[in-house]
Order: C-alpha cells, then structure tokens, then sequence
C-alpha cells in the first residue's frame, strides 16, 4: 500500500489502514438504510403529494427543483466543515445526527401539509436535512477503509440503498393492501396510506442512523495523519496554481455573471418560461461567488470557507473531471423517471389523471412495486459488483450497467401491460447499484486523503446540477413539445444513461494497476 513504512517528520511511521471485518463495514453503512428511507419516500410520493395538493403536471418538475439546489449548497459545505470536525461523537457522525433531526420533523409534517406551498417547502427542508447526513457517509467509506475495500464499503451502503428504497417504495401499497388502511382521500388531502408510510419512514430514519452513530468508531485526527498518503492522488493534497489567483476568479465571475446577465435578458425579451430563469439565475449566483472569493484572495483571505471550497472546485483531479460528465447524464436521467414515471403510469399505463380516482391511486401505488423493485435488484445486485470490478475494468462494468438501466427507462414508451414493467425495472436496478458504488469506487482512489469531505461533497455538483436543469427545463419540453406525454420524458431519460455509458469510457485509470 502506498505510503506504509514511509517516515513522518513526527517521527512515526505511515501505516496501512487495518482491513474492517464484515459486520464492522455493515455497522457503520446501516445508517444509510434510513437515509434511502426518507429519499425513498420522497421519490416514489411527493409528485403524487403534489399534483393532490393541485400541482399540474408542467409544474411539478419546478417544484421538485429544491432537492438539487439544497444538494448544491449543503453538500460542498457539509463536506468542507467535516473534513475539520472534531467533536466527542467523531468527525462524521455529529452531522449524521443532526440531518436525522430534522429529516424526520420533515417526513411528520410533510403528508399533513394543507397546501401545495407548506408541501414544497417540506420538501426543501427534507432535502437538506437528507444531504446533511448523507454527504459525510460517502467520506465516512474513505476514512476507514483501505483502498483495497473500498469497492466493498461503497457496495455495501448501496445494498442499504436498495432495502431501504424497496421498503419505503411499497409501503403504501402494503398498508393500503395488506393492512386495509384508506388508499384514497377527499380532493386536497393525502391518502392515510401515504401519511402513515412517511411515520413508519421517520421512526426507522432515526433508528439506523442512531445504529450507525453507536456502533461505529472514527479514527483521530493523529491516527488519520498516520495513514495521510493513501488515498492521495493527482492532486497530492494541494491546490492547482490557478486556485489561489484572484485574477482566474474575478475574469471568470466576470464572464459567469454577464453570461447569465444575457441570458435573464433573452428569457424576458422572447417571453421565455419563467422556469429558465432558475438556470440564468444559478449562473449568476456562481460567478458572483467567484468574484467574492477572488476579492477574498486578493485581501489574504484564503484561509476562508469560501475559498477553501472555490479552490477546491476549480482544482478537481483529473479523473473527477472525467466521473463529472458520466455522473451529469446519469442523474439526470434518473431524475427525470423519479419526476415523471407517477405521472407516466398513471395516465399511460392506467388510464388516469385525476388525483381523486382509485385507478390514478391504484397506478400511484404500482409505481411503489416498480420503485421497490428496481432497489431490491440493486441491493441483490451490488453484491455482484465488487468481484466484478476486480475481474474486469471499472469503468467497463459501469459503462453495461448503464446501458441496462437506458433500455429499461426507454422501454416505458412500448410496453402497456403494467405487470411487464417490472422486466425494466431489473435494467434500472443494475444501473442504480452501478451508479452508487462504480463512480466512488474509482474516485476515492483519485482524491486526497485529508479533503474527502470537501472533494466527495463537490463531487455531488454533478449530481445535482443536472437536476436543477431537469427542473428548470422539462416542464416546458414536456407541456410544449411532447404534449404532456410523460412516458416520452422517461425515453429521454433513457438516452441520457446510455449517453453516460459512452463518456465512461474516456475516463482514466487512477493507478496503474487498478483496472479502472
């Protein structure tokens, strides 16, 4: 292992992190078990909470634009500051705490709200508080594992993924169904079977994280520094030259904020939907950032936050540059069948768009079964991915994974018979276990031991920007050019994932003899 038996300047000696035995790697993942809880709910029911609460269907992708904006902002943040936390309960595990606080406030209030407004501002709250404690958990693999099981830690939390998400997927189905709880509602108001699903999401949120926190100990900060050179890759742990200079960012805050400048202007002089302006506002919001953070620069400000997380953004390994464009057309066609596959079934496969009817529910709670389908597959299939990763290259098995999950989201357009859409959702459930272990796999080994925080937390701007364009866009394209059809956005969402099956490709190997 890089660095073992290299000497300290302290005079100790950098040593291998100790391999984890089976139960400690399932200890410190279970708590992601009650994260995919509450980012289940939220996926498989808040367009149905939506469009009951009277959102229409060209809306709906607006309103979920609040998971990648808190995305955006929170992750980067979280991950810079628990890089530099040291508290009794750890470096990771205060914020896991915290976000489980405040997830499950959210997940009680949610299905009660009484308007569409107190709906969508659940949703925000819900997002940030499920960033808060997800970021660090990416980290947490890093922190404790050797890099030899790294593929096996990732792997592990995508199988919590996937029970957690199958369970979540179909407990409105099976209160409604097996315990005989109410399916339907007056108009306005959600469906007892939702609510007591979200209760039921809440209580097993604290409970996992509560597990994780109890059961899993951190490493120091002395014994972090003894194990500093694994793990460090291009970057070996510095800022590129061009980070630290306040000329890069004042020129380039300058050119950001003219071009969204143009842009806001275009929107209102061609009668734009007012959608767009969520993209022309969120480049000018960067580039006055940069234009901050070169001020900061400029004044010896460098130590800031701010700077710390620009210069961090702008000094990306060359192998999370090339992760960045697989992950910005992965998720965006996964967002897009989280937004629109409610929607697809409900009215292309059952037949309804009314909110009100048993069949629309009836269409909502399949979607259950075809969500908790494709997260089982994928909590089944992740145990398959760590020998396969070993056997073949990385990005190889990423690259056919992707191209299953692409056929399957594509499928929705030619199959009518309900029941057959489970053969599809065993494509997306390969996509979904590849998406949640290959990519962190073949990047923890390309980042600098001592900023995993920061750089895994940057590295989910790639996850989040391209919802917040799904979000800002789609609406239009939906309304406008598909004539409301939401099977069609799916398709679209299929060529998206084969698109990032090809620019896996192109990514390089992060050490020479990892078959990345």
């Amino acid at each position: 292992m890089a660095g073992a038996g290299i000497s300290m300047a302290a005079g100790e000696t950098l040593r291998e992190k100790p391999a984890l035995k089976f139960w400690q790697i399932w200890n410190m993942s279970f708590g992601f078990f009650g994260i995919q809880m509450a980012f289940a709910l939220q996926g498989a029911n808040v367009s149905r909470i939506f469009q009951t609460l009277g959102a229409d269907i060209d809306k709906v992708a607006l309103l979920w634009i609040a998971g990648p904006i808190t995305g955006l902002v929170v992750q980067p943040i979280i991950g810079y500051f628990s890089d530099k936390t040291w508290t009794p309960l750890g470096r990771r595990r205060p914020y896991f705490l915290a976000g489980a606080i405040f997830a499950t406030a959210a997940l009680f209030i949610m299905p009660n709200s009484p308007a569409l407004w107190v709906a969508a501002a659940m949703l925000w709250i819900l997002d940030a508080a499920i960033n808060v404690s997800m970021e660090p958990f990416r980290a947490f693999v890093g922190d404790l594992l050797p890099s030899r099981q790294r593929a096996s830690g990732f792997a592990m939390q995508t199988v919590f993924i996937g029970s957690g998400a199958f369970l979540a997927s179909l407990a409105p189905w099976f209160l409604a169904e097996v315990m005989g709880v109410a399916n339907t509602a007056p108009e306005g108001v959600i469906p007892p079977s939702v609510t007591y699903a979200f209760y039921i999401g809440a209580v097993l949120l604290v409970f996992a994280l509560a597990w994780t926190v109890l059961t899993t100990k951190e490493y120091s900060p002395e014994e972090m520094a003894s194990f500093e050179a694994q793990g460090v890759g291009e970057s070996e742990g510095t800022l590129a030259p061009h980070a630290t200079r306040p000329r890069f960012f004042a020129t380039w805050g300058a050119i950001a904020v003219g071009v969204g400048a143009a842009a806001t202007w275009a929107i209102l002089a061609c009668g734009g939907d007012k959608q767009f302006f969520i993209l022309a506002g969120g480049v000018i919001v960067l580039g006055l950032l940069f234009l901050v953070n070169g001020g900061l620069l400029s004044a010896g400000g460098a130590s800031g936050s701010l700077s710390g997380i620009m210069g961090s953004l702008v000094s990306m390994p060359r192998v999370m540059k090339q992760l960045a464009v697989v992950q910005f057309f992965s998720w965006s066609g996964l967002f897009m069948m989280w937004i629109y596959t409610t929607p697809a079934v409900t009215s292309f496969h059952f037949g309804s768009e009314d909110p009100t009817s048993a069949l629309y529910n009836e269409g909502a709670n399949w979607v259950g079964w075809l969500f908790g389908t494709y997260n089982i597959v994928a909590a089944v299939y992740a145990f398959c991915l760590p020998p396969m990763a070993n056997r073949f290259r990385r990005r190889t098995v990423h690259s056919i994974n992707l191209i299953a999950g692409g056929l399957g989201l594509a499928s929705f357009v030619f199959i009518r018979e309900p029941t057959f859409l489970l053969f599809s959702m065993v494509g997306i459930g390969m996509a979904w276990a590849s998406i949640l272990t290959m990519p962190y796999t073949m990047l923890s080994d390309a980042l600098p031991q001592n900023q995993l925080g920061i750089f895994m937390g940057i590295f989910n701007f790639f996850i989040v920007l391209p919802q917040i364009i799904v979000s800002g866009t789609m609406g239009p394209i939906v309304r406008d050019l598909l004539d409301g059809r939401a099977e069609l956005a799916l398709a679209i969402g299929g060529v998206s994932l084969c698109i990032g099956a090809v620019a896996v490709m192109f990514v390089d190997r992060t050490k020479p003899l990892d078959q990345s």
